[in-house]
């Protein structure tokens, strides 16, 4: 949750320098009920939001951690675009392997489209900076 910082005596160069170091708003005296109402209630709202994206890319994570070396082969060169024989080449291993394996990290993954796993795909790529 984000600090909300309250003074009698604020000045910009202060105000910016608290935002810079975290806090969600800054409010000067006096100021009325509603703004540190508002201003609360706020950073209440964006806290929830943050957690619930955390706990998105952790199942998201998870789902990832869940594929074996074999079916992140296949899904790495999936969302490249390549075709099930392009990647079977490339991986030395039959199509049907491909197939297969395509269809555990569609379901493990819970993707019900190419597009979905694309997106998952560049949320795990975001998140670890790769």
């Amino acid at each position: 949750m984000g600090l909300i910082y309250i003074t009698g005596h604020g000045d910009i160069h202060m105000a910016v320098k608290a935002i810079k170091h975290g806090a969600w708003d800054f409010l000067t005296k006096p100021f009325g009920d509603q703004a540190l109402i508002d201003a609360v209630q706020s950073a209440l709202a964006a806290d929830a939001q943050r957690k619930e994206q955390a706990k998105a890319q952790m199942s998201l994570q998870q789902r990832w951690d869940s594929l074996n070396a074999g079916e992140r082969d296949v899904f790495v060169r999936v969302v490249q675009g390549l075709l099930n024989k392009q990647i079977a080449a490339e991986l030395d291993v039959k199509e049907v392997t491909v197939k297969v394996r395509r269809a555990r990290v569609m379901q493990k993954m819970q993707a019900a489209s190419l597009a979905e796993l694309v997106r998952q795909f560049d949320q795990l790529n975001t998140e670890t900076g790769q």
